[in-house]
């Protein structure tokens, strides 16, 4: 009850639980008392620890044959504590090594190449195909102390976050012309990761009868808990038809809502656990040709005509690049080439 509830060990101290188990029994099972604090925070929790690893012995096993990636991530708890997550993934059974808890470290890239070469060594380095991490400018450096000391690992960003990084930046690159994108002009969410604003975008069209009947209201005019001129801005965008329609222009080419998601799809087929490195190649070019077919659609131009050209598809098709270069390593040639679909 305590390791699967997650209940605190000092529960076992409180004079109500002891009080009520006296209770059960004195009248089903006369002389039964439970666990003692001690007990559930030493000799039990060894035990269950053991039983743990024992369960988590086939999945080590299959590493020797079959290989293992290494995953980690930055997290945050809930008292703001900044946390490290290290996993292995072979044959897509996940499997938690730790959490490092980071509390008044430096996390530059010495920090993070010892955190990971300790795990790589925990795991035994023969054992270890790839190492799977945060493309952030920093960890590019772990990558590249990772591989230097260990030749037979291969440093991947991860895919996903990087598109979610892209996607970010073709929104904040929404600028071009003067056509400034939504969420660059509201500020309360402009610093919110992107694929959180753009389900932001998604609710903001379920209730737009209601934000637009809240902001005409004598108590939205009244306004002054927080800033009256964002309250203003806030106001005007919500009213304005041309913004509305800037959100579904958003939508063609990132959400499911339209027929045409390309980024949206991409990250789908990407963030899941079967096997997918060998199918990256071809569906980053599909995106940028369906990024491209929507956009100059949009505009009202031709993709295939040489005298048509879009600013906007430009900073898009840039971005996009960009990340792909970041990101691409040998092994996608490699996957993509050993793919039976390919010709």
């Amino acid at each position: 009850m305590f390791y699967s509830a997650g209940l605190p060990f000092h529960l076992a101290r409180n004079p109500h639980f002891r009080g009520a188990f006296s209770y059960a029994t004195n009248h089903l099972l006369s002389g039964y008392l439970p666990h003692g604090y001690n007990m559930l925070r030493t000799t039990l929790l060894q035990r269950e620890k053991t039983n743990i690893k024992r369960l988590l012995i086939p999945i080590r096993d299959g590493w020797r044959t079959k290989g293992v990636s290494i995953v980690s991530d930055g997290w945050s708890d809930s008292q703001r504590r900044p946390l490290i997550n290290f996993m292995a993934i072979s044959e897509g059974r996940p499997m938690f090594l730790k959490s490092v808890d980071c509390s008044g470290e430096t996390k530059d890239k010495y920090f993070i190449a010892n955190l990971i070469k300790e795990v790589i060594n925990e795991v035994r380095h023969e054992k270890v195909i790839q190492m799977i991490a945060d493309n952030a400018p920093n960890y590019k450096a772990v990558g590249q102390i990772i591989e230097s000391q260990f030749s037979t690992i291969v440093w991947t960003p991860c895919v996903v976050h990087t598109l979610n990084l892209a996607l970010k930046n073709i929104c904040a690159a929404k600028n071009v012309e003067n056509n400034q994108l939504v969420y660059k002009e509201c500020s309360w969410i402009s610093d919110i990761a992107s694929e959180v604003i753009i389900i932001m975008l998604k609710r903001f069209k379920l209730i737009k009868g209601g934000l637009q009947a809240m902001v005409i209201s004598d108590k939205w005019a009244n306004y002054r808990e927080d800033d009256v001129v964002k309250a203003r801005r806030v106001k005007d965008l919500v009213l304005n038809d041309l913004w509305w329609d800037k959100i579904d222009y958003i939508f063609t080419f990132t959400t499911p809502i339209y027929d045409t998601t390309p980024i949206y799809d991409m990250i789908r087929a990407c963030d899941i656990d079967a096997p997918c490195l060998h199918l990256v190649y071809d569906m980053w070019d599909e995106m940028i040709v369906k990024v491209k077919a929507t956009i100059y659609k949009h505009e009202g131009l031709q993709p295939t005509e040489p005298s048509d050209f879009s600013s906007f598809y430009d900073v898009v098709y840039n971005i996009l690049i960009d990340r792909w270069n970041k990101n691409n390593t040998p092994l996608h040639y490699l996957a993509h080439s050993l793919n039976p679909r390919v010709p």
